[in-house]
């Protein structure tokens, strides 16, 4: 009778690609079909940056990203995954307030985009499978 038998390297290789393949397995989620969205964010026609965009589904995970100096902006899904829910979505977009220390007694931030574009936003969008692009011009007054 032929039985096979590994030696200690044998086995300790077949342990180490057993780990590997089920680390690669859970790693790689799915999270559906989603829609690629892209754009550019002015405020009074100038490019807008450090914009926070937010678009949110009636139901579902919200997507996010920052503006870039350009004004632009890629929407991500969860951690490194591009992307929205199909569907109708509100867009919320604010000025990421900047980092100050513990200390910081001066006046307290205050957004230049209008509450009428994040906290009472009036913009919404649909986005559909495939590429998407949304520019927002948006007016301070």
């Amino acid at each position: 009778m032929n039985i096979m038998r590994f030696t200690a390297r044998q086995f300790g290789f077949c342990a180490a690609l057993t780990i590997v393949l089920v680390a690669v397995g859970c790693s790689q989620e799915d999270y559906g079909d989603l829609g690629k969205v892209t754009g550019t964010v002015t405020l009074d026609g100038k490019p807008y940056p450090n914009a926070v965009v937010r678009f949110s589904p009636e139901k579902g995970r919200p997507s996010t990203a920052v503006t870039d100096d350009t004004g632009s902006y890629e929407l991500t899904y969860i951690r490194t995954t591009k992307g929205a829910e199909p569907g109708e979505h509100r867009v919320a977009i604010s000025t990421e307030p900047p980092t100050v220390d513990d200390n910081y007694k001066g006046p307290k931030f205050k957004d230049p985009i209008p509450v009428r574009y994040n906290r009472r936003s009036e913009l919404t969008r649909t986005v559909e499978l495939g590429p998407n692009e949304f520019d927002f011009e948006l007016k301070s007054k």
